[in-house]
């Protein structure tokens, strides 16, 4: 009994030289992840662009369809990323040969999932009724989301591919398609939304209709790249396909229906926080959504790192080489730790002339460079907290991380951010809601921290 106390008190070891080797391994994944999220970002750049330009009504429409879209899409893709620790572990375990089915099967609920995705876009008089919306910004948001169903099972398809090349380590194929697909939906929109080639100006339906193409090409070259990679044809996906299984599918969704719940809370925290903001006035609300932008900008970079530190423990812990994953995973923390602490600092330095770039208003630019140094701090914690619980999802722990980022995000920073913002002693407006942002992730940091440390202990014994 002794023994086994002292051998949970102690963190496996590892070799210097294998702290290196997992920081190259982790940054040479990572980069190219973060090209492909930047360039994925640009879509909705273009199609804010062009709409700015076309019509308010259609400008508005895409971003409440956009909001709506981006909540469904992301709650959905959280769950498939249960591929992404199923096949890293197969692939660290040497079990080359069940990797195939594996995927297989997260096609299969790629599709059972698109079925109630697809509904919630054609009827989502839920999520459009947690705001006022002028009549004809509804009509068009509608019409809107109703063209994306179109392309939801694409994506979703496209989703479990993208999971199942991380955890392989293998980003380049998501880069090429990336950049790709965005360059497409930018020519696209442009000729639909604008008419530009011979038809009528079809505004926000043009983006719809460019976001259904773009997604169903994503998905034709990822089939194109799983047939003829040199790299993921042996691993002959295609091959002696199976039906679904149950025990498999359960698998999957124990893993990632708790991933898929922390994606939406997450996403949706930002959501409500900004509909809570919108009562505060037009300059408060603009301001704010220039560092909101500024944030999620900033965050592709700690995902990055954890999506590439996912894989790395993953396919440790498949293997059982508990030095390879502690190394993985101070690598990960020291990476995007760093990284973000520096990012920081940036945006404190240069907050006046990164707001000058959104807005040429005195009083909206006050307001964000005002919250900007929440921002900056905010940025160290949200990569460690972004790190860890990635981690935790390389050794499928994922339910307990679940409800530490719904007390964190929902809890502390959603409540207690409504709180400070209107009822405290001295409400501190929109101020208060990103004071209680940096405190929810200082507490998830800490909570998942904690855990992952434990975590760490236990697979070591």
């Amino acid at each position: 009994r002794r023994a086994k106390s002292v051998t949970l008190r102690a963190l496996p070891r590892f070799p210097p030289a294998m702290l290196a080797q997992q920081s190259r391994l982790i940054v040479a994944h990572a980069a190219p992840i973060l090209i492909a999220q930047l360039a994925s970002m640009g879509m909705m750049v273009i199609d804010t662009a062009l709409l700015g330009h076309y019509g308010t009504d259609d400008l508005a429409a895409v971003a409440v369809g956009g909001g709506v879209y981006i909540s469904v899409v992301f709650a959905f893709v959280g769950i498939l990323q249960a591929v992404a620790p199923t096949v890293a572990h197969l692939h660290g375990a040497g079990r080359t040969a069940e990797i195939a089915p594996a995927l297989q099967q997260g096609f299969w609920l790629a599709v059972f999932l698109a079925v109630p995705g697809v509904g919630l876009l054609l009827y989502p008089d839920l999520l459009l009724g947690l705001s006022r919306i002028d009549p004809p910004v509804e009509q068009k948001a509608r019409a809107y989301l109703a063209l994306l169903a179109g392309g939801l099972p694409a994506v979703l398809l496209y989703r479990t591919f993208h999971a199942f090349c991380n955890a392989l380590g293998h980003p380049r194929p998501l880069l090429v398609i990336s950049l790709a697909a965005t360059l497409l939906h930018a020519l696209l929109a442009w000729l639909l939304v604008t008419g530009s080639a011979g038809g009528a100006p079809l505004g926000v339906l043009g983006c719809g209709w460019s976001n259904v193409a773009v997604a169903w090409f994503s998905l034709f070259a990822a089939s194109l790249t799983l047939r003829g990679s040199a790299r993921l044809r042996p691993l002959r996906v295609f091959a002696g396909w199976q039906l679904p299984r149950l025990r498999a599918l359960v698998e999957l969704l124990r893993l990632g229906l708790p991933m898929g719940f922390s994606n939406f809370v997450e996403i949706s925290s930002f959501t409500l926080m900004a509909l809570f903001v919108a009562q505060l006035g037009a300059t408060v609300v603009a301001g704010h959504r220039i560092v909101a932008n500024l944030a999620a900008l900033c965050y592709m970079l700690p995902l990055a790192l954890a999506i590439a530190t996912l894989a790395q423990v993953a396919q440790a812990a498949g293997g059982r080489d508990w030095a390879r994953a502690h190394a993985s995973i101070k690598a990960g923390f020291l990476w995007a730790g760093g990284l973000s602490a520096g990012l920081g600092v940036l945006l404190w330095l240069v907050a006046e002339a990164v707001t000058s770039v959104w807005t040429d208003d005195p009083a909206v630019s006050a307001v964000a460079v005002g919250l900007l140094g929440y921002v900056a701090v905010y940025q160290v914690f949200d990569a460690v907290q972004t790190i860890a619980a990635h981690a935790l999802r390389g050794y499928k722990i994922t339910f307990v991380p679940m409800f530490v980022h719904l007390v964190c995000f929902w809890g502390v920073g959603l409540l207690g951010g409504w709180w400070l913002a209107f009822h405290a002693a001295q409400p501190l407006g929109v101020a208060g809601f990103w004071l209680a942002s940096l405190l929810s992730l200082v507490l998830a940091a800490i909570l998942l921290g904690a855990l992952l440390r434990r975590a760490m202990r236990a697979a070591s014994t």
